[in-house]
């Protein structure tokens, strides 16, 4: 049998085989790391709703540059954790989130600055609005931010990808996505890299829950991936283990009983 596997034709077969199922494990590798990431958000998620809230300043890089900018990024397992920080909010520079679906409704998210003692801000999710009548592009109606230092609690959210500056429609500033570095240079104050999703809403506006990640199903993918790994090597094997021992006697007969006389 060894000297039939070191045939050209089945060395070849035997490395793409080999080849095939180790891509497959690679990939179930990949969806193990992603189910711990997923798992890890949830975990956070859920610890959030009775942790106590830790200072924003401490687990966000303090954005030390000049108006206009943006601080470093903070790390990635801080998304959903509960944070507390203290600040005004600025409402001449408020920003709605446009296309935002809550509870299957799409409105808009209301982005206030919240200026803290040093001058700096950090943009702060107040919640969720319908739109007016008029649809969902609509101009909706928007309760004022209130006035004075406020203490804040929420949840910290990493910023969101290919978001573009703040655009003036209708009167108000607008945006699609959250993006701290593109919404900077419209601030006359340097910005944290991250916003704060707030616990609760003031009347009139709907918080922002979290969403817990499908872990389970990148769980699945890992079993699918290397169970299909485990039977390419079993097949070949099988089928090299065939053809090396030749046709089975049944054949044989069965060859002789169907040759013609």
């Amino acid at each position: 049998m060894y000297r039939f596997l070191a045939s050209p034709r089945w060395l070849g077969y035997a490395a793409l085989t080999v080849a095939a199922a180790t891509v497959m494990v690679l990939l179930g590798f990949w969806q193990l790391d992603r189910y711990h990431q997923r798992a890890s958000i949830n975990a956070r998620i859920t610890a959030g709703t009775s942790a106590t809230p830790v200072p924003l300043t401490g687990v966000v890089p303090h954005p030390g540059g000049a108006p206009g900018t943006v601080g470093a990024a903070p790390g990635g397992h801080t998304e959903w954790l509960r944070v507390q920080v203290v600040g005004r909010f600025d409402a001449s520079r408020e920003i709605l989130v446009r296309g935002r679906t809550v509870e299957g409704r799409v409105g808009f998210e209301v982005l206030t600055p919240l200026v803290l003692a040093d001058g700096t801000a950090v943009l702060v999710d107040r919640g969720w609005v319908a739109p007016a009548e008029g649809g969902a592009l609509a101009m909706p109606t928007v309760p004022v931010a209130p006035d004075g230092e406020q203490t804040v609690l929420g949840r910290l959210r990493p910023a969101e990808s290919r978001g573009g500056p703040p655009k003036e429609v209708n009167g108000r500033l607008e945006i699609r996505r959250i993006t701290p570095s593109a919404i900077a240079p419209a601030m006359p104050y340097a910005i944290y890299d991250a916003y704060v999703s707030i616990d609760q809403p003031a009347p009139g506006l709907t918080a922002v829950a979290p969403e817990k990640q499908n872990a389970l199903q990148n769980a699945g993918y890992v079993l699918q991936w290397w169970l299909l790994a485990a039977l390419t090597l079993y097949g070949f094997g099988y089928l090299a283990r065939r053809e090396a021992r030749g046709p089975e006697p049944e054949d044989l007969l069965d060859e002789f009983h169907d040759t013609p006389a």
